[in-house]
């Protein structure tokens, strides 16, 4: 049985014409689940008994179930989600001064194999469907009565390694008449498939898109994500440099600071002539600790030395707020936790 949530407001619209039903009536259960929230065809009291049963038999509504809950101090709230199709997700819900914003996942485990990620220590099963990540922002809301009015696709998985379902996604959280996210206040992040970059720049969304760059140089990012052999850094600033002049639109750079890894001074000074010319900025990640991974994070002092060298030299770079520092933050492992257990 198909999700209901698997389709935009267009897309509802069709299914209900060769359903033989009006285009009018697919808008009102959209309304009724995304700016009403009610998720029960038989609770949607405009539509007749008969559409109610048709729409029962038809698809599912269905939601996640919560399987563990972990509660930051910071207001950070990790789920470990059970999909109605079986496998377990993970979403993050972190508060800010604009609002709330939840960390997506895009698959169901990862293959990308990056060193320090906790979400490799389970490889990929399936994509998930756009209806299970549209899933995900309608259960965190249902369980905290708060409004999500900003998502970031950078939990579990490669975005652009499932690329149809995850512009679906995007379409369907846009919808005015829905969730009416703005595509302003949504974040695509990659580690770096270069020919994704340029299918993307063609789609013509203001959605931004987040470069997981973590290295100054090939050599270390070799080592810490092997998606580098294929694409390098030569063929990744190219790719990035074709996107800001075909969109005109900023690109973030995630660097993860790992100690002893990529955080001395000298690798912020690479860093910065690699991105000479480009309309970016470079979002600085303190590590949050992977035990299975043996990488540590970067002394406060380390960290603060490394920013202050890229502002030094003109480079655009923030340093981002941890978040769930003393839960489970980090993509990925609360799920091995659960599988691992007995």
């Amino acid at each position: 049985m198909n999700s209901i949530y698997a389709m935009t407001n267009k897309q509802m619209q069709d299914a209900f014409l060769e359903m033989g039903e009006k285009k009018y009536r697919a808008n009102q259960v959209f309304e009724w689940i995304y700016t009403k929230n009610v998720y029960d065809f038989h609770q949607m009291t405009n539509l007749s008994k008969d559409l109610q049963k048709k729409l029962s038999e038809t698809f599912s509504s269905e939601l996640l179930t919560i399987k563990e809950k972990q509660v930051s101090k910071d207001g950070t709230i990790k789920y470990l989600f059970e999909l109605p199709a079986g496998g377990l997700i993970e979403t993050v819900l972190m508060i800010h001064p604009y609002g709330t914003s939840l960390c997506v996942t895009s698959q169901l485990g990862c293959n990308m194999g990056c060193a320090f990620c906790a979400s490799g220590l389970l490889k990929k099963q399936r994509n998930l469907t756009s209806a299970e990540m549209v899933m995900q922002i309608l259960s965190v809301q249902q369980d905290t009565g708060q409004r999500i009015s900003h998502v970031v696709v950078m939990g579990t998985g490669e975005p652009f390694d499932n690329y149809d379902e995850v512009l679906n996604f995007i379409y369907t959280i846009n919808e005015p008449k829905g969730l009416a996210i703005g595509a302003r206040h949504m974040t695509v992040s990659t580690c770096g498939i270069v020919p994704r970059i340029y299918d993307y720049a063609k789609e013509g969304l203001q959605v931004n898109l987040a470069i997981s760059l973590h290295a100054p140089n090939d050599e270390i990012r070799n080592e810490l994500m092997p998606i580098n052999k294929t694409y390098n850094m030569d063929m990744l600033r190219q790719a990035i440099k074709d996107y800001i002049d075909q969109t005109n639109r900023r690109v973030t750079l995630e660097y993860i600071l790992l100690k002893d890894v990529n955080d001395d001074v000298k690798y912020a000074r690479q860093l910065a002539h690699y991105l000479r010319g480009l309309n970016v900025y470079v979002n600085l990640i303190p590590y949050n600790a992977v035990n299975e991974k043996g990488y540590a994070k970067s002394s406060d002092e380390t960290i603060q030395a490394f920013k202050d060298e890229l502002l030094r030299l003109r480079i655009n770079c923030t340093l981002r707020k941890e978040h769930g520092s003393d839960i489970d933050g980090a993509c990925g492992q609360l799920r091995a936790k659960q599988e691992r257990r007995p």
